[in-house]
């Protein structure tokens, strides 16, 4: 079965510094340089599905410069369809700045320009075109809360298996989680999707994944960064799946979006969701071992070979 994904999210211009510690608040820490690489949460996770093997197509928006006409280059170059990404004129591509420290934990603010812009009726359009092509559809947050309502809304219209990054938490996806999107938040994410309902008081990861499923009638997986990540099945099938040893972590930047990539791939060429999360961890422990994002974002022989 051929892996096809429709990816729906943010493009960013990363611009990395490198420094000894992450600053504290109104502190200056000084690198040695700084590097630029591409970004975003949606864009990163295409390379990664890309990289993993399947064949993507990407929707989002750019600005009319000279960094988004980069950021759509780089895109096209690892092999993504890039037919759906708008680029529009009087508003600058989305900018990420990142400080990353020694151990390779960093700190990531983001201007959403051109992302700011992507529209319902651009989603929908991507997504009915995508119909009977496509294995999954992987969403992402950084871009208007109504344009990811949109992209969930139209996957259940078509039958497309959903995977939800929700990165951050919108208010509106309390609206949508009972069409059963997938999700795939981190610790902090899935508290925080908990909070969409009322529920108030400390939660274990398991108590609070069995609420979210409850809701969506779908597996909810929980990224935990070093630890690898939870996973609760409907029914309550509790899994855990143990992060791959890494020799050096150099960056974490972009490790979620790997994971979410190569998952959404992986599900999308007929695996199961623990076999497809086996995949997505073993990916984003390649990852950290290179600076940026997209650095380290390995190919699937090489995620193949760690499954081994």
């Amino acid at each position: 079965m051929i892996a096809r994904v429709l990816v729906v999210g943010a493009i960013n211009v990363d611009l990395v510094v490198a420094t000894e510690r992450l600053p504290g608040p109104g502190e200056t820490v000084v690198g040695p340089g700084v590097e630029r690489h591409g970004g975003g949460k949606g864009a990163n996770a295409a390379v990664a599905a890309a990289r993993a093997g399947a064949e993507v197509r990407y929707c989002g928006a750019i600005g009319n410069d000279d960094t988004g006409a980069e950021a759509l280059a780089e895109l096209h170059a690892e092999g993504i369809d890039i037919a759906d990404v708008a680029v529009l004129d009087g508003v600058a591509t989305g900018t990420a700045l990142i400080v990353v420290d020694a151990q390779g934990e960093n700190q990531i603010a983001v201007g959403a320009g051109a992302n700011a812009a992507v529209t319902p009726e651009v989603v929908r359009g991507a997504v009915a075109r995508a119909a009977g092509w496509a294995g999954c559809l992987l969403v992402s947050t950084e871009i208007p809360a109504d344009a990811v309502v949109a992209a969930i809304v139209a996957a259940a219209e078509h039958g497309i298996c959903c995977v939800l990054n929700s990165a951050p938490v919108l208010a509106e996806l309390a609206e949508v989680l009972p069409l059963g999107p997938i999700v795939t938040p981190n610790a902090s994410e899935l508290e925080d999707l908990h909070l969409l309902f009322g529920e108030r008081g400390r939660r274990s990861v398991a108590e609070m994944a069995t609420g979210m499923s409850t809701l969506t009638k779908a597996p909810v997986v929980v990224t935990l960064g070093g630890d690898g990540v939870f996973i609760l099945e409907p029914g309550g099938r509790e899994t855990r799946i143990p992060a791959g040893s890494v020799s050096q972590v150099r960056d974490t930047t972009g490790a979620g979006d790997t994971f979410n990539g190569v998952f959404a791939a992986t599900l999308a060429g007929g695996a199961s969701v623990l076999d497809a999360s086996a995949r997505g961890v073993a990916a984003a422990s390649l990852s950290v071992a290179a600076v940026g994002a997209r650095g380290g974002m390995p190919r699937g022989e090489h995620i193949d070979a760690a499954l081994v």
